[in-house]
């Protein structure tokens, strides 16, 4: 089982979690795929992470995007998993401090205010240190919102793939699928 983790301002409707639950469909794999809508306050993205585990069955992989990457690795830590990390954030209580105020989600056209308090609900939910062999990273050098140095570092021993270019939105990320499906343990259902 896959749990996709969207990231800040995303939905299940973005490009990657389509992409990737098409990919498992055409594998026989479609029930393997699951990708909540994770509200825009980390405490109860938290919850939402946590009931759609209870759903999942024993040891999915996650797969994380951006600030999904981060709720991934707090997650991966805590319960023991294996994680997908597709330009992780690795410090939203610090890179998000910029955007506080009125946000509005790109895929949704929710409206919130993204609060101080959210900023430190993800400062208790960073983890100090990972456990390399838990993880697969997925980066390009061009991610124009993080620094994709900054995972390489964290995640530092982790199976790693960095394209050179490329975006925040990681434009390889259809090359990766084979990957990702075996680094989950998913065989193809057909």
């Amino acid at each position: 089982m896959i749990l996709y983790l969207h990231g800040f301002n995303s939905s299940p409707a973005s490009r990657k979690a389509r992409v990737l639950q098409d990919h498992l469909q055409a594998q026989g794999l479609g029930e393997q795929f699951c990708c909540p809508a994770l509200p825009h306050r980390p405490a109860e993205a938290t919850v939402v992470i946590e009931s759609a585990l209870g759903r999942c069955g024993a040891s999915p992989t996650l797969v994380g995007s951006s600030l999904g990457g981060f709720y991934a690795t707090h997650f991966a830590e805590r319960l023991g998993l294996r994680a997908v990390l597709i330009n992780p954030a690795i410090r939203p209580h610090v890179g998000l401090e910029t955007f506080l105020g009125t946000q509005t989600n790109l895929y949704t056209g929710e409206r919130y205010e993204l609060r101080r308090e959210d900023l430190e609900v993800w400062r208790s939910l960073a983890v100090a240190r990972v456990d390399p062999e838990r993880y697969l990273l997925l980066l390009e050098t061009g991610d124009e919102v993080l620094d994709w140095r900054e995972a390489a570092r964290k995640y530092e021993g982790a199976r790693t793939v960095i394209r050179d270019g490329g975006d925040h939105t990681l434009q390889s990320f259809s090359e990766h699928l084979p990957r990702i499906q075996r680094f989950a343990g998913l065989a193809a259902g057909r």
